[in-house]
C-alpha cells in the first residue's frame, strides 16, 4: 500500500462485504445524497468532504455544555487519531467491525476513517437504539453509545472488543457489562480531540491515554490534553480530574457544574454516581441559589412525580443531600443523548 494518507484507501478496506476504492466511494456518495435515506445522505456528504481537495473537514460539536458550534479539523489529524486507536486496541487489516453510529458527528465519521486507513472490513448499518436486534454476525470491534449497549446486552458477546462513548456509562449499566466475557472500554474525548484520547476498561476507575497523548492539570484541577499527532497546542477542558500520571487520570466532574454550598464544594457528578442504582429514572443534580447557603443541592428527576424515600439519600454526605426534588416530564438532550442541564431546568420555569 502507498504511504498512509487521507488521500488513499487501504486495499483491505471493505464496506458491507464489498471492496471499494476511492472512486467507488465517491460514486456511492452521490447516490446516497440523491436517493438515500437521511442517515445515508449524511454518509454521502462526509465521503465527498473526505475525498475533496481540501486538507480539512468542518464538524459540528454536540452542544453538551453550550450552543453547538462548527470547528475545523485537519484530515491528517483524523488519520493520526485512527492510527492511535488501531494501536491502542490492536486493530489489524481485515478485522470485522460494526459501524452503527450516526455520521453527523465525529464518532461516526471516525469509524469510517479508521476503516479506510486501517483496512477494516466494516458493516455499516442504520443507526438505531438496538443495532444488534436482527444481527447475529460476529465482530472484532464496535463502537456504541450506552443506550445501544444496554439494548444489545444479550448479544454483546458476539463482539470481541467494544468501545462506549458519547455519554458517561451509568453505574447500573456498568454492573451488567462487567459480567460479560468481552473487552469493553469506556472512552473519553470530544470533537476537539477528534473523538477519544483515552479509554478505561469497564469496571475500572482510571482512563489511560492513547499513544502520543499526555495529560496534565491546571490550577482549577481541570484536565489539559497534549496530543501532538492531532494539534500542537494544549486542549484545555472544563473536566475536573484526579491526575495519576501524565498518561492516566480519573474523571470527577465538570468545573462549571461545581456547587458551592455553605463554603463546601460539591461535585454533582459524584453525587449522581452515589445515587446511580437507587433512583429508577434519569436524573441530575444541580446547584441553585439559596439565601443562607449561597447555593443548595437540587435533584431533578425525569418523568411524573413519584415518592422518593429519604433513606435513598443515606449514601450521601451531609452537604450532598438534596434540599429539593423537582420533577420534569422530559429532559432536553443533545442529538447524541446527553442531558442538557440548563435547558432542562428552563422547562420548570416554562411550566
Amino acid at each position: 500500500m502507498s504511504a498512509i494518507t487521507y488521500k488513499n484507501v487501504h486495499n483491505h478496506f471493505k464496506i458491507n462485504g464489498h471492496h471499494l476504492t476511492k472512486e467507488d466511494l465517491c460514486r456511492i456518495a452521490y447516490s446516497f445524497i440523491k436517493e438515500g435515506a437521511d442517515f445515508e445522505q449524511a454518509v454521502g456528504d462526509f465521503l465527498l468532504d473526505w475525498f475533496d481537495d481540501k486538507s480539512y473537514i468542518d464538524m459540528f460539536t454536540s452542544g453538551t455544555t453550550g450552543e453547538p458550534k462548527t470547528i475545523r479539523v485537519e484530515k491528517e489529524a483524523m488519520v493520526q487519531s485512527a492510527i492511535s486507536t488501531g494501536d491502542f486496541f490492536g486493530l489489524e487489516p481485515g478485522n470485522k467491525v460494526l459501524h452503527c453510529l450516526p455520521v453527523n458527528y465525529v464518532a461516526g465519521k471516525m469509524m469510517f476513517v479508521r476503516s479506510f486507513i486501517l483496512g477494516l472490513d466494516m458493516d455499516f448499518v442504520e443507526p438505531s437504539s438496538n443495532p444488534l436486534e436482527y444481527n447475529d454476525q460476529k465482530y472484532d470491534f464496535a463502537a456504541m453509545v450506552p443506550l445501544q449497549a444496554k439494548n444489545s446486552i444479550n448479544k454483546l458477546t458476539n463482539i470481541k472488543k467494544i468501545i462506549i462513548g458519547g455519554v458517561k456509562v451509568h453505574k447500573s449499566l456498568e454492573q451488567e457489562l462487567v459480567k460479560l466475557p468481552v473487552q469493553i472500554y469506556e472512552t473519553y474525548g470530544m470533537t476537539e480531540t477528534i473523538t477519544h484520547i483515552a479509554a478505561k476498561k469497564i469496571g475500572t476507575e482510571a482512563f489511560t491515554t492513547l499513544p502520543n497523548v499526555t495529560v496534565s492539570i491546571n490550577e482549577n484541577q481541570c484536565l489539559e490534553i497534549l496530543a501532538k499527532n492531532i494539534r500542537n497546542e494544549k486542549i484545555v477542558t472544563n473536566d475536573i480530574v484526579k491526575l495519576i500520571s501524565d498518561t492516566q487520570f480519573v474523571w470527577l466532574g465538570r468545573f462549571d457544574n461545581v456547587i458551592n454550598s455553605g463554603g463546601i464544594k460539591i461535585m454533582p457528578e459524584q453525587v449522581e454516581s452515589k445515587l446511580s442504582t437507587l433512583i429508577p429514572r434519569r436524573y441530575f443534580v444541580n446547584g441553585e441559589q439559596d439565601d443562607s447557603l449561597g447555593e443548595k443541592v437540587v435533584l431533578y428527576v425525569e418523568g411524573e412525580t413519584i415518592d422518593i424515600n429519604n433513606s435513598v439519600f443515606d449514601v450521601l454526605d451531609k452537604y450532598e443531600k438534596p434540599k429539593d426534588i423537582i420533577f420534569i416530564p422530559k429532559f432536553k438532550e443533545t442529538a447524541t443523548g446527553k442531558i442538557m442541564r440548563e435547558e432542562s431546568k428552563k422547562l420548570v420555569i416554562a411550566n
